[in-house]
């Protein structure tokens, strides 16, 4: 009797099972920040208006024509007189990198983020269970990944990704990894490591599309602490909701608008490509219709289908052949469900675009435009200083959100949602702290254009390249 009994309660025992199996699951899947350091430089590492000078003048391989260039480029960049170079450079190597350079540069960063952040947190190197790098441009053999496990001493069994190629977006495919492997295993720690190396990629040629890059990017990094064990969700600092990953490497305008590769001279840089802007805007468009569903709440989707409808039935009849000009504002309202946005500091014209199309103030770009003006362009991990930044001005409460925006070669743009857990702004590690209250500054004008604004004066005919980009005063 008592066995017939059991037989009959398994099919109504079976589903309950079911059911708190996949919320015992779905519990251990969550993805979490304990905490992160970015990279501060030492001060010998600074490349100030004067250094930036010295460095165009000793390449010999430029012109007028060039210098013009390059102070238009320089001027309306947004970058200030505090971002860090690779130390190559202040040893006038440029023309000349070695592979040492380049791991230098990562060691320096390695050593310095890694050890700060495991400290602070108390967690052992050997409490690592997932190592994940992204270093878009310098490949070594050990690979990076391994030389951070050697130097910690790191678990034989631990699970490591090296990433390479994945440019400025490659802090966001990194964090997929992690979000991916918690969803196999509970209880874990992960440890995501995030830079640029531009000690091999300095370019000493002449290719405007290639020495752009000079003005944009510096050095800098991020190593974040990741858990997705439910019992430390009070002790994290954000709790991922969502992330998308949009891929547009099938058209080949968006293939090519940036790249690394060589000259005609055979000297190696990174390649802006002009249609860079309009592979960016693509991009992104599709980005925010994949992940708007995922965080705008009911109500806002509503009214934008109906306004959506109302402006299609409005175009019925007109003419066609009208177009508009600049970036497409979207008709969402993404602070319906955003509190805060941190955007890549891909340049200026980046920032300005992102703000039209998603109708933000300047309060919200604040974040960004401060980031590129202390710190310039440090590739995937700038996304971590716009956060450290909202941070140190004590913006980020319990419960805000905050998206995050990336877009990087191939053309990527990567996008993510974080829940802030607690109260933010209280910790003496943030990259910000010993600075903050000297931003926004009163002016972000580049003094660039006082000291050597006499070239946009000077005549082709009697200008001579050994007078150099040298200082003149009136």
């Amino acid at each position: 009797m008592g066995l017939l009994c059991f037989l009959l309660l398994i099919p109504i025992i079976y589903p309950f099972l079911i059911i708190w199996k996949w919320f015992n699951d779905k519990r251990d899947q969550e993805c979490y920040i304990l905490d992160y350091q970015c990279h501060k430089p030492s001060d010998d590492r600074m490349v100030g208006t004067e250094f930036c000078g010295e460095v165009i003048n000793r390449n010999k391989n430029l012109g007028l024509n060039e210098y013009k260039f390059l102070l238009k480029a320089i001027v309306s960049s947004g970058i200030g007189e505090k971002t860090y170079g690779p130390r190559m450079l202040f040893s006038g190597r440029e023309e000349t990198p070695t592979l040492a350079d380049g791991i230098l540069e990562m060691e320096e960063f390695f050593y310095d983020s890694i050890g700060k952040l495991l400290s602070r947190s108390g967690i052992s190197p050997q409490e690592i269970d997932l190592l994940v790098v992204n270093v878009s441009m310098l490949s070594a053999v050990p690979c990076l990944s391994s030389r951070i496990i050697n130097h910690y001493k790191m678990r034989q069994d631990i699970k490591c990704f090296n990433l390479t190629g994945m440019g400025c977006s490659a802090s966001l495919i990194s964090l997929d990894v992690v979000k991916n492997v918690f969803k196999s295993y509970k209880n874990k720690y992960a440890l995501l490591v995030t830079s640029e190396s531009l000690s091999p990629n300095w370019y000493a040629g002449n290719d405007r599309s290639m020495i752009l890059a000079n003005c944009l990017f510096r050095s800098g990094g991020c190593a974040i602490l990741l858990t997705n064990n439910k019992s430390l969700k009070h002790q994290a600092m954000f709790k991922l909701k969502c992330l998308v990953r949009t891929h547009h490497g099938a058209r080949d305008e968006s293939y090519d608008c940036c790249t690394q590769r060589e000259d005609d001279k055979g000297r190696m840089g990174f390649y802006l490509g002009k249609n860079l802007p309009k592979a960016a805007t693509r991009c992104f468009i599709d980005n925010l219709r994949v992940i708007s569903p995922k965080l705008l709440p009911v109500r806002e989707l509503v009214r934008f289908v109906v306004v959506s409808l109302v402006k299609k039935w409005n175009r019925i009849g007109t003419n066609k052949g009208t177009s508009t000009q600049g970036p497409i504002k979207s008709a969402v309202n993404f602070k319906s469900a955003v509190d805060h946005f941190c955007i890549h500091t891909g340049g200026k014209a980046v920032i300005d675009g992102i703000g039209i199309s998603l109708d933000l103030t300047e309060y919200d770009l604040e974040p960004a435009r401060m980031t590129l003006h202390r710190f310039g362009n440090t590739s995937a991990s700038s996304l971590w200083y716009v956060l450290g930044y909202m941070e140190a001005k004590k913006r980020l409460k319990k419960g805000d959100k905050v998206l995050m925006i990336s877009f990087g070669a191939g053309f990527k743009c990567n996008s993510c949602l974080w829940e802030v857990m607690r109260d933010l702004g209280d910790g003496c590690s943030n990259v910000w702290n010993d600075e903050i209250d000297r931003y926004p500054p009163k002016s972000l004008a580049n003094p660039f254009l006082e000291k050597y604004g006499w070239i946009q004066n000077e005549d082709p005919s009697t200008f001579k390249i050994s007078d150099g980009l040298t200082i003149k005063k009136a």
